[in-house]
């Protein structure tokens, strides 16, 4: 019967005001006093039913509902005789319960609208060689799918053969198609515009990129803020003392009448639906645009940040080292650049891929041996002759002589930003080569803005030289630059600026970073780097657009704003209605609960327009 009760609400809340304009009119226009009584109170009954089994339901837990406070003042108005009183507030209940779940909804929209577009079937291909639609449960990692112009990518994978353009909208949040070809990456979620592609499956189902987002941003609503959490304080003790002040009142005026709508006027609806709301709305704001904020405690923090910290290499820089000089020394280039390769081509290093694909026509020789310095570079044995390749350091710790020269062109490599590597082979230097990573696109202009927003410090930590890190922090105008620190460098000097006092946030990519991503207020993680590094973090940053970092920061400012308005305007109503109540002659029951429902209604439209929420970047 109670579940009954609650599908019939719309239909009730219908019933109740059709009773009501029909009394109205047969009162008004007829004259008609007792059928004005009696549709009144037929829709005063039908109406407080499903409020009245919200009130008990939470009273079986021992928690005191608004929907009591409600019920209370219905059956007081009744009792009384006010029927137009309590047919009126149990409808303006019912429809503000109703405007606030399709407002909420509409919030929710976005959220709803990315788990939609999780792919269901992919085309697999079997051992005979054809192609066949499979639903997505059934795609395991290295299978070879076929998608099609307008089709979904299933999976994260590897281009195989073709070519496509892609919107990858739901993982970047900008709908600007990308161009994919032989082993290009591809993500579950995004859609083909044109073309027709294998691919190779690396991650399926939760795994993928976008089954992340949908878990992540799942887990973000169910979050409590500290907000939250106090407000959830506040209304278990609120509601109390709402009703006590009803009865106080009740005993020293004896007007019962006052007592019934102060019950109505003390309901604080608005407050409790105020943060959650704009939280939600911030949280779906930012998956539709490429960030992921892991639940509302997280929004508070962010929107108090003071200093950010940057890894360099991936995060500031695109990750991809080019080689852009070379010099060879003792031996002619032709025989010293087969042992590099071979040497280099054993390592996952981004310096090494750097010199590898610079020497990509190169013969390999057999290795006999390889030994990874730490901190230093390769040691390897080609033919019996001794290879070194690494750092200034590896050369000296194995007496390696750099003459003055070859050390003043380093100096200036290092200060123009290059990362050196030098090879000796059977200790006689042979080689220098200058690595330079390049700055993101329009990072520049993105850290001046973040700079605006209040963010007073941004500082580069980097494993790098001192000279290439300085150069980065030059043209990005940082703060601050340090360089030639290990993992646990970064995350002590992470602890000595928390231990000043700074809100940190600490952007980074890779496995290295995840000890300072967890130490940080807020751990910020490009979503194309490690998982481990995704998985510690506050905030992603999805598919590596650290571009994506002031839509973040702002949107986190004015979701902690939207908060505070809606607190500022549910507290605000309930203190006028209560102060006019007393002094003022204009408020009665039905008024007091239509400017509740009313602002219930406020709060959710101010919250909505985060919805649109934009950063603009001058």
């Amino acid at each position: 019967m109670v579940s009954f009760i609650y599908k019939q609400k719309i239909k009730i809340m219908i019933l109740s005001i059709l009773l009501i304009v029909s009394g109205f009119i047969s009162y008004y226009a007829f004259d008609q006093k007792l059928i004005f009584d009696v549709t009144l109170i037929a829709a005063s009954v039908i109406g407080v039913l499903p409020i009245a089994i919200s009130a008990f339901q939470a009273l079986k837990v021992k928690v005191i509902s608004i929907d009591l406070l409600v019920t209370i003042a219905v059956v007081g108005a009744f009792i009384i005789k006010a029927y137009e009183e309590s047919a009126i507030v149990t409808f303006l209940f019912l429809f503000g319960a109703y405007l606030e779940q399709r407002t909420l909804n509409k919030t929710r929209s976005a959220i709803k609208a990315l788990t939609e577009m999780a792919p269901e079937t992919a085309l697999k291909k079997m051992d005979d060689g054809e192609f066949l639609e499979v639903g997505i449960d059934d795609v395991e990692v290295t299978d070879i799918l076929l998608v099609k112009t307008g089709a979904k990518v299933p999976v994260d994978g590897i281009v195989l053969s073709g070519s496509a353009y892609i919107n990858e909208a739901s993982i970047t949040g900008e709908a600007v198609s990308v161009k994919k070809v032989v082993d290009s990456k591809v993500f579950a979620g995004t859609i083909l515009d044109n073309g027709t592609i294998e691919i190779i499956a690396q991650k399926v189902g939760e795994d993928t990129t976008f089954g992340k987002i949908i878990e992540l941003v799942e887990e973000a609503q169910d979050s409590k803020s500290e907000a939250e959490k106090f407000i959830d304080r506040f209304a278990t003790w609120y509601t109390p003392f709402v009703l006590v002040l009803a009865l106080i009142v009740w005993v020293i005026t004896q007007d019962v009448a006052l007592a019934i709508t102060i019950l109505v006027l003390g309901c604080p609806g608005a407050l409790v639906i105020g943060v959650p709301v704009s939280n939600v709305a911030g949280i779906g704001n930012g998956a539709r645009h490429g960030v992921l904020l892991k639940g509302s405690e997280v929004i508070g923090n962010f929107s108090k940040v003071d200093t950010i910290v940057f890894d360099k290499t991936g995060t500031l820089t695109i990750g991809h080292p080019v080689l852009r000089y070379e010099a060879y020394y003792e031996l002619d280039k032709k025989d010293i650049i087969p042992y590099i390769y071979s040497v280099e081509k054993q390592s996952d290093h981004p310096l090494a891929k750097a010199i590898t694909n610079h020497l990509k026509d190169a013969k390999t020789l057999p290795i006999d041996h390889t030994d990874v310095i730490k901190g230093g570079g390769i040691v390897a044995s080609i033919h019996e002759r001794k290879v070194f390749i690494g750092n200034t350091v590896l050369m000296k710790d194995n007496g390696i002589e750099i003459k003055s020269d070859i050390m003043d062109e380093i100096s200036r490599l290092e200060h123009e930003g290059h990362s050196i590597v030098l090879t000796a082979i059977d200790e006689k230097l042979v080689s220098l080569m200058g690595i330079r990573d390049e700055v993101r696109p329009n990072l520049k202009k993105d850290l001046k803005h973040i700079k605006k927003m209040g963010v007073k410090n941004l500082i580069v930590l980097s494993g790098d030289n001192q000279g290439s890190v300085d150069i980065v922090a030059k043209e990005l105008g940082l703060t601050k630059a340090i360089g030639n620190m290990l993992p646990e460098d970064k995350a002590n000097y992470i602890k000595e600026l928390m231990n000043e006092g700074h809100i940190i946030a600490f952007v980074g990519d890779g496995v290295n970073d995840s000890p300072s991503i967890a130490l940080a207020h807020i751990g910020i993680a490009m979503g194309g780097g490690t998982d481990v590094a995704i998985e510690t973090s506050d905030v992603v940053l999805m598919n590596d657009n650290i571009n994506k970092l002031p839509h973040a920061l702002g949107l986190a400012k004015a979701t902690k704003h939207n908060m505070i308005q809606n607190i500022l305007i549910a507290i605000g109503v309930v203190v006028v209605l209560l102060v006019s109540l007393f002094w003022g002659e204009w408020v009665n029951m039905s008024i007091g609960m239509l400017v509740h429902e009313a602002s219930i209604l406020v709060v959710i439209l101010n919250a909505m327009r985060l919805l649109r929420f934009k950063t603009k970047i001058n």
